[in-house]
């Protein structure tokens, strides 16, 4: 079974900056497609940033474009998130996902347990 763990979560001033890591491990089948979602309480699941098997592509929602970046160890199930630029409405849980994607979809596959985000004004 593939484990997908997330880590980096925490509370910031708006303005500041947080670094999210994930990991899949376990009985895995090479290397997947990553990305991560995020969920405010009473909200739905929505899709944040996503990243290709090779790392080359990358695709991210508009409401973090120019803030947040993307990125995945070379060859390897592990990502991250860079969070610049924080704002209240970056609150959240953020879900690390891993799956099979492609430039007009994204299937995910394993699901971690989720990382708090939580900016103050």
């Amino acid at each position: 079974q593939v484990q997908v763990v997330e880590s980096g979560g925490g509370l910031v001033q708006a303005g500041g900056s947080l670094r999210l890591s994930c990991a899949a491990s376990g009985r895995t089948t090479g290397t997947y497609a990553m990305g991560w979602f995020r969920q405010a309480p009473g909200k739905s699941r929505d899709f944040v940033a996503r990243i290709s098997k090779s790392g080359v592509t990358t695709y991210y929602a508009d409401s973090v474009k120019g803030r947040f970046t993307i990125s995945r160890a070379n060859a390897q199930n592990t990502i991250y998130l860079q969070m610049n630029s924080l704002k209240p409405e970056d609150t959240a849980v953020y879900y690390c996902a891993a799956g099979e994607g492609g430039a007009t979809y994204f299937t995910a596959n394993f699901w971690g347990q989720g990382t708090q985000v939580t900016v103050s004004s």
